[in-house]
């Protein structure tokens, strides 16, 4: 008989909580009366569109915030534009300004191209690594001037 006790408290404790929530549900919102919230519900059941997706009725009406005349005037320039369909490159070489001075570059890929050792692989099969001990001719024709 040792069960009743337990049985007992867990009755009262179930049925404790049924009443305080069913008098936490009955309790209407502030401001807001019983009447007006099943006026509420039933204008939302009988709302024509109440079960539609979004868009599904046709396209939404748009409230433009441009100017109309000014995207008109956009679109005429941009129509009129002489360049507009172009793709970069396609109306001859653009022109590029040197940043550096090209009789240097010019001597830099002349000393490049004689090189004696220009052609020889830095590493082999036995990582050994390759060290020129020969001058460069271009190199000893702008040392002698």
């Amino acid at each position: 008989m040792k069960a009743l006790p337990v049985t007992r408290i867990v009755t009262t404790t179930a049925i404790a909580w049924l009443l305080a929530s069913a008098a936490c549900a009955q309790q209407a919102p502030v401001g807001r009366s019983a009447a007006d919230v099943a006026a509420e519900a039933v204008a939302a059941a009988h709302a024509p569109n109440q079960n539609v997706t979004r868009g599904s009725r046709g396209p939404e009406t748009v409230n433009s915030v441009a100017d109309p005349a000014k995207m008109y005037e956009e679109a005429v320039a941009t129509a009129h534009a002489p360049n507009q369909n172009v793709t970069r490159g396609s109306r001859g070489p653009e022109t590029v300004k040197p940043m550096a001075d090209p009789r240097m570059i010019e001597m830099q890929a002349e000393a490049a191209a004689a090189a004696p050792d220009q052609n020889v692989v830095s590493g082999s099969r036995v990582n050994s690594k390759v060290i020129s001990t020969m001058r460069n001719p271009v190199e000893m024709r702008a040392q002698a001037k």
